[in-house]
C-alpha cells in the first residue's frame, strides 16, 4: 500500500526532497518516492510498503525516467525481501510494469540475483534480504557517479562540436535529477554547461501529452537558475528554421545493439529536423540503457498508453480515492480513440553521438556500442 505526505516549500529554492529514498520507520522499512504526477504544483511523497504499491507508482508515472526506474526496481525487490514477501513474484511484477525501459529490468535482476545468491550461500532469508538491499544501494550510488561522468563527457563533446560556448540546447521530456540518483542524463549536460557559463539558452519542449517538459524540466531548470524557454512540441521546426538551436540533447529508455534509440515520443521528429538543419542530435544515457539482446529498433517493444492521456488535459491535483484515471478537461469528443505510444524509435543514422559514463560513441555503430559495453563490463569487474 502507499500513503501520501505533502511537502510545500519556497518555489524559488531547490527541492530538498530526493526522487527516491529508502527509509526505516518503526513500523517497518518503506520505499519513499517523490510523486512526479503532482509536480510542479506541490511536492508530495508516496510511501510504498510493498511491491504492488511501487508497481502502481511506476505505471501511473509517479516514478519515471530510465535510470530511476532501475533504482526503483532494485529497491522494490529489496522491499519485498525485507518484508518477507515472495521475491520472485515481486520481481516479475516490477519488471513488467513498463516494458520499454530496459533499466527497470536491469535493476530488478540485480537485486533479485543478489538475493538468490545470498540465499543459496547462507540459507538465511534475512541475510539474503540484506544482500538485495545492498545491491539496490550500490546501484543507486553507481547511477549518481555515472550521472556526473556523463555530464563531463557530454560537455566535452559539446565544446568539441560547438567551440566558443554560448550553447543553445533543445531538450525533450525530462532527464534531470527527477529521473536519476544524481543530476540526470541529458539535463545534467545542460546543467554543466550552465554552471561553466557556456549555456546561452535551454529550449524545453512541452512534451505532449503528459507535459513532462513543461511540468518537470522547466521546474528543474527554474530551480537551477538556468536561462530556459518553454515551447510547444510543434514549434520546434520553426525554431530550427530560425537558426536558434545549436544541439539537441535527449535521454533514452532503451538503446538497441545497432544504436537505435527508444525515447519519449517526439524524439524521432526532432532527430529528423536536426539532420535536415545540420544540428547535432545527441543521446545521453548510462551504459545500462544499452540492451545487447535487442538487435535493432524493430525489436523494441513500445508501450501503448491510455487514450485519456490524449483526449483529456489533467492538471496536477490531489487524487481522490475511488476515482478512475482520467477526469481531466476533455479536448476531444466523448468516445474518441487516441494513438498514444509512450516512445518512438530513432534509427542510429540520425544519432550524432551517444554519450555514456564510459565516454561517447560517434558515429553510432553496432561495433562501437559493443566495444563500449565490453569496456564497461571490464571496469565493473575490476
Amino acid at each position: 500500500m502507499a500513503d501520501q505526505y505533502a511537502h510545500r516549500g519556497d518555489p524559488q529554492r531547490p527541492t530538498e526532497i530526493p526522487a527516491i529514498r529508502w527509509d526505516e520507520p518503526p513500523e517497518g522499512p518503506v520505499l519513499v518516492v517523490l510523486d512526479q504526477t503532482r509536480l510542479p504544483a506541490e511536492e508530495v511523497e508516496l510511501v510504498c510498503t510493498d511491491a504492488p504499491a511501487l508497481v502502481e507508482a511506476i505505471r501511473s508515472l509517479a516514478v519515471r525516467g530510465a535510470p530511476l526506474l532501475g533504482i526503483a526496481g532494485a529497491y522494490g525487490v529489496a522491499l519485498a525481501a525485507v518484508r518477507g514477501y515472495d521475491v520472485d513474484d515481486a520481481a516479475s511484477a516490477l519488471e513488467s510494469a513498463r516494458p520499454t525501459a530496459v533499466n527497470l529490468a536491469v535493476g530488478v535482476h540485480r537485486a533479485r540475483d543478489a538475493f538468490r545468491a545470498a540465499l543459496a550461500r547462507t540459507g538465511d532469508p534475512r541475510q539474503a534480504a540484506g544482500a538485495a538491499l545492498a545491491a539496490a544501494r550500490q546501484l543507486h550510488r553507481e547511477d549518481a557517479e555515472a550521472s556526473a561522468r556523463m555530464a563531463e563527457h557530454g560537455l566535452a563533446l559539446l565544446d568539441e562540436m560547438l567551440p566558443g560556448g554560448g550553447h543553445r540546447i533543445l531538450t525533450h521530456c525530462n532527464t534531470g535529477s527527477l529521473v536519476s540518483g544524481g543530476e540526470g542524463t541529458a539535463f545534467a549536460v545542460a546543467l554543466a554547461a550552465h554552471r561553466t557559463g557556456r549555456l546561452r539558452r535551454l529550449w524545453v519542449d512541452e512534451t505532449r501529452p503528459l507535459l513532462q517538459g513543461a511540468r518537470l524540466t522547466a521546474y528543474e531548470a527554474a530551480r537551477c537558475g538556468m536561462a530556459y524557454t518553454l515551447l510547444t512540441d510543434n514549434a520546434a521546426g520553426s525554431l530550427f528554421a530560425a537558426g536558434e538551436v545549436d544541439a539537441v540533447l535527449v535521454g533514452a529508455d532503451r538503446i538497441a545493439a545497432d544504436g537505435s534509440v527508444a525515447n519519449k515520443v517526439g524524439s524521432y521528429p526532432l532527430a529528423v529536423l536536426a539532420r535536415y538543419h545540420h544540428v547535432p542530435f545527441i543521446v545521453v544515457a548510462p551504459v545500462t540503457t544499452v540492451d545487447p539482446t535487442t538487435p535493432d529498433g524493430a525489436a523494441i517493444e513500445v508501450e501503448q498508453r491510455s487514450s485519456h492521456e490524449v483526449t483529456e488535459i489533467t492538471a496536477p491535483q490531489v487524487p481522490v480515492a475511488g476515482v478512475e484515471a482520467g477526469g481531466g478537461i476533455p479536448v476531444a469528443p466523448l468516445g474518441t480513440q487516441a494513438y498514444n505510444p509512450a516512445f518512438d524509435v530513432t534509427p542510429p543514422e540520425l544519432v550524432t553521438a551517444i554519450v555514456t559514463e564510459e565516454g561517447a560513441v560517434s558515429p553510432v555503430t553496432t561495433e562501437a556500442l559493443a566495444e563500449l559495453c565490453a569496456r564497461s563490463r571490464q571496469v565493473t569487474m575490476s
